[in-house]
This record gives structure tokens, C-alpha cells and sequence, in this order.
């Protein structure tokens, strides 16, 4: 008998996704290189929208953002760091998203300058624009024997959600 050692998110699963996505505020970012067709991965800021549903701020001259204008899948890696120990073991969520740039971003920037002061120096150059990166499914690595499928429902994203703040 081979059972699927993966398990369909719980409560407690859910919950620890929703406070690991909550405190992010950086990312692995993997996108489809066009050039190569080989995967890219960035290290990105990244902080959760008002919808829930993460956000970056990407420079237009990124080979990221080269590579989600050509194609918007992607995934996200999320990790806490516990500081001590393995980093083996310490809890990580990864999610398959689709990117999109917002046109309009709202009240996004003051949002954005609120977890991340320092990105006032490029904040409004004209190459910088927020991405929502709509999660499409995630798995939670949250210990040993600790392996979970979630949805984006149970991440508590709304996929059809507009991140503009009114």
C-alpha cells in the first residue's frame, strides 16, 4: 500500500500558513525565464495585500518581471527562520501563483512603505510597479511528517479580489 504522505490542510495548517503569509515580508521568487525557458529565482520584497493575496514591488529592469509580462506563472517560497537548528526543518510554504501588474495601485504605496520604510528611495521611479501574485494552490513543509496541500481559500485569499485600497 503506498499512502500519499501529504495530507488535505487543517485547521491548525491554515492557520499557520495564514500567520507565515501575515509576517512575510520577503520571498523566493521563481518565474519561466523567456530567454532560456529555464527557471529564475529572485529573492524579492513581499508582503501580503489587503486581500490577501501576496504582493511585490518589482523594478521593470528585473529579469522577474521581464519574465512574468511574457508569463504570469510563477511560485512564491515563504520560509520562517527559527533563528537555531536545521533550516531543514524550520516551516516553508510554497505557492504556485499567477502574476499580475496593477495598473493603479491605490493606497498600496503607503501600505507598502509601512512594512518596508527603506523602499522610499525607489519607490516612485518610474521602473516600479506592485505585482499581485494570486496564489493558484500552496504546500505547507510545517515540520517532520507535518506536509499539507491548501487552496488558496485556505490561505485565506480571495483570487477574485481587486488589491486597489479604496
Amino acid at each position: 500500500m503506498n499512502r500519499d504522505p501529504i495530507r488535505a490542510a487543517d485547521d491548525e495548517a491554515r492557520q499557520r500558513a495564514r500567520r507565515m503569509l501575515a509576517a512575510m515580508r520577503h520571498a523566493v521568487l521563481a518565474v519561466n525565464d523567456p530567454d532560456t525557458g529555464h527557471p529564475h529565482l529572485s529573492k524579492i520584497a513581499c508582503q501580503i495585500g489587503p486581500d490577501g493575496a501576496p504582493l511585490a514591488l518589482l523594478s521593470g529592469l528585473a529579469v522577474h518581471s521581464r519574465a512574468l509580462a511574457a508569463d504570469p506563472r510563477g511560485a512564491l517560497l515563504v520560509e520562517t527562520q527559527n533563528g537555531r537548528g536545521d533550516p531543514m526543518i524550520w516551516p516553508r510554504l510554497s505557492l504556485r501563483i499567477v502574476a499580475r501588474a496593477i495598473d493603479d495601485p491605490g493606497g498600496l504605496r503607503d501600505r507598502w512603505l509601512g512594512a518596508h520604510p527603506k523602499a522610499a528611495v525607489f519607490i516612485d521611479l518610474p521602473d516600479f510597479r506592485f505585482w499581485r501574485l494570486t496564489p493558484q494552490a500552496a504546500f505547507l513543509n510545517a515540520g517532520f511528517g507535518a506536509a499539507f496541500r491548501l487552496t488558496p481559500a485556505d490561505l485565506g485569499a480571495d483570487p477574485g479580489a481587486d488589491p486597489v485600497l479604496t
